[in-house]
């Protein structure tokens, strides 16, 4: 029984979870203000 470790460190996963998520949230955003920054030449 001493042989049996954790599998998942949640103080180190919890915030590279949360990385990840900002960075996701981020991009979506810049994608979304470049769009709409595209849009406005044309009228």
């Amino acid at each position: 029984m001493a042989y049996i470790l954790p599998l998942v460190n949640w103080s180190n996963g919890i915030i590279m979870i949360a990385v990840f998520g900002i960075v996701c949230v981020a991009l979506v955003a810049a994608l979304l203000i470049f769009m709409n920054s595209g849009k406005k030449d044309k009228s």
